[in-house]
């Protein structure tokens, strides 16, 4: 399935058939050789909710939040019939609200549970970058870009503030462009756990979407372009300097296809060997 780009292998778990799914999400996110994804999403049965979703990003690393993973797996419920239109998903993070509608799926999110809008980091280099950090369920780092969004790199910087050491979990690294103070911005958005630049980020979105309204640079509902070219819709209203509440994403939730992993699919290769290389080749080209 893919949520404007971020792109997930879905299961239906309920029988919890699967074992070890970090080691299953290593394998089959690695591209070429398995299905290739971000992240590997298992439905599961919940007392508390419609459904409970687990999230493994793509090194098989726990994600306690997914915002356009979780709408794919609002869809997949809903083409299951695992799920009514208007369902509750129990995440890492918390229960959250979502409604199918077609091929859109609206999620009902928390606030953010710390918004400091002016946190400065010192790069190796020395110099200082000044951004906005996030908890949007995983923790995002917010940098409004001066030059061209789409035509800078933003792989160096990206790869450096997601493991700075004055954020102790890492974040999720966001460069936005808000000209104009309007209703509608860019993202582009350097995910931990990929450990790369992804399509789209649903929480990055979010983020970007309250720094901006907080900072004065964007008005709500905010319309987000992607790195996918697919836009997202943020609802939200401001509830103080640093608080905003009424989160609501939408956007497309596609089922790509449909089929059955043969052994092939598990075997014959080193995921982490693969990854490694990749980045590697990554560095060198720029």
């Amino acid at each position: 399935m893919s949520g404007a780009g971020n792109d997930f292998v879905v299961i239906d778990d309920r029988s919890e058939r699967i074992g070890d799914p970090p080691a299953l999400a290593r394998l089959v996110s690695v591209r070429r050789l398995s299905v290739g994804s971000d992240g590997l999403i298992l439905i599961r049965n919940s007392e508390t909710a419609s459904f409970r979703m687990l999230y493994f990003n793509a090194d098989g690393s726990v994600g306690d939040f997914c915002a356009n993973g979780t709408r794919c797996a609002a869809r997949f419920a809903r083409v299951r019939s695992i799920a009514p239109a208007e369902m509750t998903i129990e995440t890492g993070h918390a229960i959250v609200g979502a409604t199918v509608d077609g091929g859109q799926v609206t999620l009902a999110i928390p606030p953010p549970e710390e918004c400091v809008l002016d946190k400065p980091l010192r790069l190796g280099s020395g110099s200082v970058v000044h951004g906005a950090y996030l908890m949007v369920g995983v923790p995002h780092y917010v940098i409004f870009a001066e030059d061209d969004l789409w035509g800078m790199d933003i792989n160096p910087l990206g790869r450096e503030i997601r493991r700075h050491p004055d954020l102790p979990h890492g974040a999720n690294v966001n460069f936005v462009s808000a000209p104009g103070g309007g209703s509608n911005i860019s993202v582009r958005t350097w995910e931990r756990g990929v450990e790369g630049e992804t399509l789209a980020c649903g929480s990055g979105v979010v983020a970007s979407s309250a720094a901006s309204l907080l900072t004065g640079r964007a008005t709500a509902p905010v319309a987000v372009l992607t790195r996918s070219g697919i836009t997202l819709r943020v609802e939200m209203r401001s509830s103080g300097e640093t608080s905003v509440e009424d989160l609501r994403l939408t956007g497309d939730a596609r089922v790509v296809y449909e089929g059955t992993m043969t052994p092939e699919t598990l075997e014959g290769f080193d995921p982490e060997w693969v990854k490694k290389r990749q980045k590697a080749e990554g560095r060198r080209q720029k």
